[in-house]
C-alpha cells in the first residue's frame, strides 16, 4: 500500500510539475540527486548522512552538524532536503560537503541512492519516516537516529490502521525525542529505545544570538525608542497590531512580513497611511531617523533584528500556524503569537511561564499593550522570563552526540 500510494505521488508530482515552478525544481532536484552525489562525493571518505524535510528541520539539525563537523573532522556530511524551501535558500550551505534533494522514496530510488552514497550513519530530523530508505539502512545495519521528534496521539502510528506502518519505527536505531509524551506513546507500541533530550532548536536560537549582525540602519531607526518588532507577518496579523500602533505612535515599528511581494507590501504601506514609512533596501540611515516605520523587505535579517525589540510579534497563528517564536524570545522580549499554536510545544512553554501571550484578536492585544503602557516593568519582567525559559532548555545537541557511536 505505502509504495502504491508513493507511485501515485510520483505521478502527481510529475503533472504539477507542468505548472509549477516550486514544484519543478523539486521534481528536477530529485532525478538529478545521484548525478549530484556521484560528481561530489569523494570515493575514499565515510559519509554521515542528515535528512531535512525543509528550512525549519534543517536548523534543528544544523548544531549538530557543526558540532559534528568541529569534533570529528574524519567524517564528511551529506545534507538532503525533500522540500525547495529548505533546499534553494541552503543549497550553498558550507557545514555540508555534499547537498542535494532525496530521490522519492521508491524502492529503486533508495537502493540507488544508498548504494552510491554508502553512509556510516544517518539522521532524520523531526518528522521524517521514509519507509523504503530506512528498511534498507536497517537491513545493512546502519544506525540511524530520530532527533528533536516529537510524537502524538492523533499520528498515524498510533492508529489501529497505522500499525503496520508503524514497524518502521523498528528500523531506528535510537530516538532522541522533544518530551516524556513521544517517550510514552512509542512505549505503547513497543519502541523503548527512546531518549528525552529536548529541541535542538534551542541550541540553535542561542547560536544565532551570539552571532548576530550589526545593523546600522536598524539601529539609527530605533535610536532608543520604544520598538516593536513584527516578524513573519500575515495580514491577519497585521490587522490586530497596525491598528494599535497606529493610535500610539510614540512606539517605532518593524514589520518584516512572511510573503515579501510588492502587492503585500502596498497593502501594508496603506494601512500605514499617514505614518512615515521606509522600506529596508531603499533606506540609508539618515532615511530612517525621522521614519516611524521599517519594513524590511529582504529575507535573512529577523533574528538579528528581533535584538532591537522591547516587544516581538510572530506571525502565522491565524493560519496554518504561528513561526518561530524562539528567535524573538531569545533576546528577552515578551511575544506576542496568534491561536493556532498547540501543535508548537516552544509556544506552549512560552505561554506556561507567562512570557507567550496568545491573542485571539485585536481587543486581546489592545489590553495587553495598555498593560505594558501602564507597567513597563512587567514587559521587562516578562522578556527576561522568556530569554531564561530559552537558557533552560539548551543543551539537547551535547546530549545527543554523547549517546551516538562515531
Amino acid at each position: 500500500m505505502y509504495n502504491l500510494i508513493i507511485f501515485l505521488y510520483l505521478c502527481g508530482v510529475a503533472i504539477v510539475s507542468l505548472f509549477s515552478e516550486k514544484v519543478r525544481k523539486m521534481w528536477r532536484g530529485e532525478r538529478e540527486a545521484i548525478r549530484v552525489i556521484k560528481e561530489k562525493m569523494d570515493p575514499d571518505a565515510k559519509y554521515v548522512w542528515f535528512h531535512a524535510a525543509s528550512l525549519g528541520e534543517f536548523e534543528q539539525g544544523r548544531p549538530l552538524m557543526e558540532q559534528l563537523r568541529r569534533e570529528h573532522p574524519e567524517y564528511k556530511i551529506l545534507l538532503t532536503f525533500f522540500s525547495p524551501s529548505g533546499y534553494e535558500v541552503r543549497k550553498n550551505y558550507e557545514g555540508a560537503d555534499i547537498i542535494c534533494y532525496l530521490p522519492l522514496d521508491t524502492i529503486t530510488n533508495a537502493r540507488r541512492f544508498l548504494r552510491t552514497i554508502r553512509p556510516v550513519m544517518a539522521f532524520f530530523i523531526k518528522y521524517e519516516f521514509w519507509y523504503n530508505y530506512l528498511h534498507i539502512l536497517s537491513h545493512r545495519g546502519v544506525p540511524v537516529y530520530s532527533v528533536s521528534s516529537i510524537f502524538r496521539p492523533g499520528q498515524v502510528f498510533f492508529r489501529w490502521y497505522g500499525r503496520q506502518y508503524s514497524h518502521v519505527l523498528k528500523c531506528f536505531t535510537h530516538f532522541f525525542v522533544q518530551n516524556e509524551i513521544s517517550k510514552e506513546l512509542l512505549a505503547t507500541i513497543g519502541i523503548t529505545n527512546v531518549s528525552v533530550v529536548g529541541d535542538t532548536r534551542f541550541d540553535r536560537v542561542l547560536q544565532i544570538k551570539a552571532a548576530a549582525k550589526q545593523l546600522p540602519i536598524v539601529e539609527s531607526f530605533c535610536d532608543k525608542k520604544k520598538v516593536f518588532i513584527a516578524g513573519s507577518s500575515w495580514q491577519p496579523d497585521e490587522e490586530i497590531f497596525i491598528p494599535w500602533l497606529n493610535e500610539h505612535q510614540d512606539w517605532k515599528l518593524v514589520i518584516a512580513p512572511h510573503v515579501i511581494s510588492e502587492d503585500h507590501l502596498k497593502q501594508i504601506e496603506k494601512m500605514l497611511e499617514g505614518r512615515k514609512v521606509v522600506r529596508y533596501t531603499e533606506a540609508t540611515e539618515e532615511d530612517v531617523k525621522d521614519a516611524e516605520v521599517l519594513i524590511i523587505n529582504c529575507f535573512g535579517l529577523l533574528s538579528s533584528i528581533y535584538h532591537y525589540a522591547d516587544v516581538t510579534y510572530v506571525g502565522g497563528g491565524f493560519g496554518v500556524g504561528i513561526h518561530n517564536t524562539l528567535e524573538a524570545a531569545v533576546w528577552d522580549v515578551p511575544v506576542f503569537f496568534g491561536p493556532n499554536n498547540q501543535r508548537f510545544q516552544e509556544a506552549q512553554g512560552l505561554k506556561a511561564c507567562g512570557a507567550g501571550l496568545e491573542i485571539a484578536n485585536a481587543e486581546d492585544f489592545r489590553r495587553y499593550m495598555q498593560g505594558f503602557e501602564e507597567h513597563p516593568e512587567v514587559m521587562q519582567e516578562l522578556g527576561e522570563k522568556a530569554g531564561a525559559y530559552v537558557s533552560s532548555l539548551a543543551g539537547a545537541t551535547e546530549k545527543v552526540l554523547s549517546q551516538v557511536k562515531l
